[in-house]
């Protein structure tokens, strides 16, 4: 119950997100403490073995011993207590994989996530036109500079926390509408059942992992009419976050999911690309057209002046970096002689390669990248094995895709919110892969 909630107020608070996962790992450890007598009865299953975690440890153990070192080296080692109570949100990992024990409970909160996913979204598009026509009546000369100052956010507390948010739900929600209808049309089950052939297809037509929107016909019309809803209210806000990493993230997953959903139909995105461009607002036409002039652009000039900074900070410091969260006290000291920095944010440096190797050295860097392509990697795997649970490994994938491509432009992995969202999604074709031997048998036809 308390790691359910965790996963439904991921999009609405990240104070009560956080305290549901508290209280879901407080019950879990209690649960395993409860459990330590089946270590001593040697025909029980051990507690060890009872406990599942992606095989991803080892990664993770590096990149978590190389940020703790990172500290003790730092020039202010107080300065990196927020990144090592960070690493405590890989317990997300352990939780969702052990905890959703059900095809029905996982597919529940899928749902759950969009649903919250959809709200946050009009939350954010009425702050984006209580916004504009403010911006409009006290500035109207310059709309573009201050709507692109200050946006739309929804519940979190930045507009990139809520557009890194909402490119992982569009990835997952978008898997969910165009693959998880491959399902009814998949080969019959292997094990035979009463009824043979016609009882194995109503039990995969039935599957827990299956949407609910595919069981019946008028059911499956109104709820994939609600779910296109809510792609596009999704959809709508993040175009007008106005987030461009996040739209080129979008992208990545879109074109992934359709070569999955149908490889001929990658030609129309292009076209769609252009007919977009060229019927879109004047707001967000100069957007695009801006990311091609990053001199003129400020957060593209400050961008590359970070990036200037990190490589300076790379190169004096390989081994340990400058220190988890002392980037912002030691950045002017990697400034050029007799340069000022630009006016703006400079607590990270917007790039998670850059961000790792400078704040904590290059063996954290590479740490990070083993365990991330380790996660693409499994996902993979357990895509080939997966039947009715297919689209979720999909559906990961393709937020991985666009988690990795935003995260060239922006430190996506030390954003707290975002970093939960992932990880859960992340997470989600182990727990379907677990539970696809179950999901296989006559009982789970419910």
């Amino acid at each position: 119950m308390f790691f359910s909630l965790h996963v439904l107020t991921l999009l609405i608070s990240v104070a009560a997100s956080q305290a549901f996962l508290a209280a879901a790992t407080l019950a879990y450890l209690t649960h395993l403490l409860r459990r330590r007598h089946a270590i001593r009865q040697p025909t029980d299953v051990g507690l060890a073995s009872a406990i599942r975690f992606p095989p991803i440890k080892l990664p993770l153990l590096l990149y978590c011993l190389a940020t703790v070192n990172s500290v003790l080296w730092a020039a202010d080692p107080s300065a990196g207590g927020f990144a090592l109570r960070k690493l405590v949100l890989f317990l997300i990992l352990l939780l969702n994989v052990n905890l959703v024990t059900s095809a029905r409970h996982l597919g529940a909160l899928f749902r759950g996530l969009f649903l919250m996913a959809g709200l946050a979204g009009l939350v954010g598009i009425a702050q984006f036109v209580i916004q504009y026509h403010e911006i409009l009546r006290l500035h109207p000369s310059r709309v573009y500079f201050y709507m692109t100052l200050t946006r739309m956010h929804g519940f979190m507390g930045h507009w990139m926390s809520f557009g890194g948010q909402q490119m992982l739900v569009f990835a997952a929600l978008l898997a969910f509408l165009l693959l998880s209808q491959g399902v009814l049309s998949s080969p019959p089950l292997r094990e035979e059942g009463p009824g043979g052939g016609e009882y194995q297809n109503q039990h995969v037509a039935n599957h827990p992992l299956t949407p609910s929107l595919t069981r019946k016909g008028n059911t499956r019309s109104r709820a994939r009419g609600v779910y296109l809803l809510v792609l596009g209210v999704v959809a709508i806000s993040l175009i007008l976050n106005f987030t461009r990493g996040v739209w080129l993230g979008c992208l990545v997953a879109t074109l992934y999911i359709v070569s999955r959903w149908k490889p001929r139909a990658l030609w129309a995105i292009p076209v769609l690309l252009v007919v977009a461009e060229l019927a879109a607002p004047t707001l967000i036409r100069r957007r695009v057209s801006m990311a091609f002039h990053p001199r003129e652009d400020p957060a593209l000039a400050i961008r590359l002046e970070m990036w200037g900074v990190g490589l300076r900070m790379v190169r004096e410091h390989p081994w340990a970096g400058v220190g988890a969260g002392n980037i912002p006290l030691v950045y002017t000291a990697y400034l050029p002689p007799g340069v000022t920095p630009l006016y703006g944010y400079h607590d990270h440096l917007h790039d998670n390669f850059l961000q790792l190797a400078a704040e904590r050295g290059l063996p954290c860097m590479i740490a990070w990248l083993w365990f991330m392509l380790a996660l693409g990697w499994h996902i993979l795997r357990f895509r080939r094995r997966l039947s009715s649970g297919r689209w979720i490994a999909d559906a990961a994938f393709a937020a991985w895709l666009a988690f990795v491509t935003e995260g060239f432009f922006e430190f996506n992995f030390g954003s707290t919110p975002v970093l939960m969202l992932f990880l859960f999604l992340m997470s989600t074709p182990f727990v379907a892969e677990n539970l696809e031997p179950r999901a296989q048998g006559p009982s789970s036809a419910l």
